[in-house]
């Protein structure tokens, strides 16, 4: 299982990654993740960022009840 430095570290070498993609790399399963950067979020240590994947063809997706499934949650370390 992955502390929480290896998964700072894990941010650091990508510059920013998607919760699955530190699950994978790390061996970590996803939930233990996303609770991991949950905390690194609280503490300052890591920035979450919603990106519109640009499948949203109204441009309205901040309205959609479905907003939520056209956004790319990323993540990165604070500086």
């Amino acid at each position: 299982m992955a502390s929480l430095l290896q998964m700072i570290d894990a941010l650091a070498l990508r510059g920013s990654a998607q919760a699955q993609q530190l699950s994978q790399s790390l061996a970590t399963p996803l939930p233990l993740v996303q609770a991991m950067l949950d905390r690194l979020t609280a503490m300052g240590k890591v920035e979450r960022i919603e990106q519109e994947d640009g499948t949203c063809l109204s441009g309205r997706c901040k309205s959609c009840p479905q907003g939520r499934e056209h956004r790319t949650v990323m993540y990165r370390l604070n500086t």
